[in-house]
C-alpha cells in the first residue's frame, strides 16, 4: 500500500503568488497582482515532473476558494484559470471582476 502525496496550496504574498507543493516540495503556482482590491492572475505553471497529476486543477480551486474566503473579485487574465472558471461556471461567476 502506497500513501497518496500531500499536496498543499497556500498563498504566497510575498512572491505574489499561490503555490501548490507536492510532500513539501514546490510544484507549481498561480501568479497574480492585485488591482484595485482585485486578484489579477496572470500565469499558472505547474512544473514539468508535476504534471500529469490534476495539480493545477486543485491549485486553481484552492486559490479561488481562498480569494472567496477573503471577500475578494478575481480578473482571469491567465489562460488556465480562465479556462477551469468557465468550465466550472456558475460556480465562480460571483468572484468575477471584467478586466
Amino acid at each position: 500500500m502506497t500513501d497518496e502525496p500531500q499536496v498543499t496550496v497556500a498563498d504566497n504574498p510575498d512572491q505574489s503568488r499561490f503555490e501548490v507543493s507536492v510532500d513539501g516540495k514546490l510544484a507549481g503556482f498561480a501568479a497574480y497582482e492585485i488591482d484595485s482590491g482585485a486578484v489579477v492572475f496572470v500565469h499558472t505553471e505547474v512544473f514539468e515532473e508535476y504534471e500529469g497529476r490534476g495539480l493545477a486543477g486543485q491549485l486553481a480551486k484552492a486559490a479561488l476558494g481562498m480569494v472567496r474566503e477573503a471577500g475578494g473579485k478575481v480578473v482571469a487574465l491567465c489562460p488556465y484559470i480562465r479556462s477551469y472558471v468557465r468550465k466550472h461556471a456558475p460556480e465562480y461567476d460571483d468572484l468575477l471582476r471584467e478586466a
